[in-house]
This record gives structure tokens, sequence and C-alpha cells, in this order.
């Protein structure tokens, strides 16, 4: 594979596309998923490749959600294994939560090849790898439906990094908390989600593994107050202002509730 140059104004978007790349030729990532981070990465442009602030505060929301579960799970598909899968070990070590595999293009070979991914990266149990522990969740199709009863299907709170919409809705009828990472606020994981981050996984998720060292130590009560008082659909509707606003700047236009007019 060619060499990134440091010095190349995309250098750390190739980079990142070559881990993507990389996993696919390891059998982690499957072709559809180079498609869905082209999609993502062209969101990503949409809020400048920075984590916003109004992403941060969905990050603090989501360690305390994370930190007040009883039985908290992070369903890991193959791009989330590729691109951030020692992220991924620190933060459930962390918090406690179990690491599951779950895919919508689902063979026991890519289960067990995710699995061993996430163990070179520190891991320890991974669920969601086999029949035996298996069960199906109700009303979804794909291969998706597939849970692991010691880990999705008990659990009360899930981080669903890179997820789809079908599987996001079914856990929200499960009575489950969701938590998602979805750079498209317009998605239908976005608008179902408890708590949507909309940001790239590879920032959001170190960030939030540093939020939680620091929110560990925090008051019970004031974890649940920073639950409670999130609202998703505000926080999606300031996501897509920011891209609009964004968006017009680069145009070279100012917002009319910017330059002093009336907020439309």
């Amino acid at each position: 594979m060619e060499e990134i140059f440091p010095g190349h104004p995309r250098a750390e978007s190739l980079r990142i596309r070559k881990r993507i790349a990389e996993a696919m030729e390891m059998g982690i990532v499957v072709p559809e998923g180079l498609t869905a981070h082209g999609r993502g990465e062209a969101f990503d442009y949409l809020i400048g490749e920075k984590t916003t602030e109004v992403a941060k505060r969905a990050i603090e929301a989501s360690a305390a959600a994370l930190l007040m579960a009883s039985h908290p799970v992070i369903s890991v598909n193959g791009n989330a294994a590729a691109l951030v899968p020692s992220e991924l070990v620190e933060l459930s070590k962390i918090c406690g939560a179990k690491l599951e595999v779950n895919l919508f293009h689902r063979s026991f070979r890519r289960e067990l090849l995710i699995a061993e991914h996430l163990k070179k990266h520190g891991g320890g149990e991974i669920l969601g790898v086999g029949e035996e522990n298996a069960v199906r969740l109700p009303e979804i199709q794909s291969e998706r439906r597939k849970a692991d009863r010691r880990g999705i299907y008990k659990a009360d709170v899930i981080l669903v990094p890179l997820e789809d919409g079908d599987r996001t809705e079914a856990l929200k009828r499960m009575g489950k908390f969701v938590i998602a990472i979805d750079l498209n606020p317009l998605s239908r994981t976005a608008r179902a989600a408890d708590i949507t981050i909309v940001d790239n996984i590879v920032r959001a998720v170190p960030l939030m593994v540093e939020i939680l060292k620091e929110m560990k130590s925090k008051p019970t009560d004031v974890l649940r107050k920073m639950v409670k008082s999130f609202d998703n659909e505000a926080n999606l509707a300031e996501s897509l202002k920011f891209m609009s606003r964004r968006l017009l700047e680069l145009a070279g236009e100012t917002p009319n509730y910017l330059s002093g007019g009336t907020k439309g």
C-alpha cells in the first residue's frame, strides 16, 4: 500500500482510510463498510473534522449514563474494531462494560476475527461469538437480530457506535438506553437513540475515555442529573445548525441571526 506522507493535507484522513482497507484485507471489514465510512466522512467535512462543543456535551452525558449503568455493553462492528480497538477495550475496562461483536454482514469467521482483534488490543472476554449464548431480538430481519444473552440482551445501557437504524429502534422498544456515535444527525439511528454523539468515532471514543476517568469520582446524583437533563432532539438540532452555519460561512455568507437579523 502506498506510503502516506506526513505533510499531505489529508494525511489523517488517509491513515484512517488505510486502517479500514487493511481491516478489509484481514476479513474484519466487509466492502459495504468502506461505503459506510465514506458516507460518514462526508458529514465529518461538514463539522470541520473536529469535535464540536455540542458533541462534547453528548459525550459527557454518555459517560454519565455508562457510569450509572448496571449492565453496560459496547456493541462492536467491523469498522469500529478496525478504527478504535484499543480505545474500545480501555473504555470497557473503565466503565465495566462488556464488549459484544454485532454484525450486519455476519459470519462465524468474522465474529472470531473481530474478537481476536480486540483481544490483541487488550480485550478480555468478548461476547457475541458463536451460537451457545445467542438469542434473537424481535422485529429485526437482518443478522443484527442476533444478540448475546449475557450482553446486549440483558444490558440496560448500550453504546452502539456506527449502528444501523433497525436495531437501534428495536433496542429502544426493548427498553434499552441507547448511546449512538453517528456523524449523520439525520439517520434513524441518531434520531432513535437516547444520546447521539455527532462526531467521528476516532475522536469520540478517546475523548470519552478521558472524560470517564475524570467523572468516575462524581456523585451518583450529579451523574443522574446530567443524563436526565440531556435533550437529544435539541442536541441533534444544534448539530444541524452547526453544519448549516459552517456551510454558509464557507460560502462567504453570514447566517441572518448572526448578523443581527431575526433568528429564523
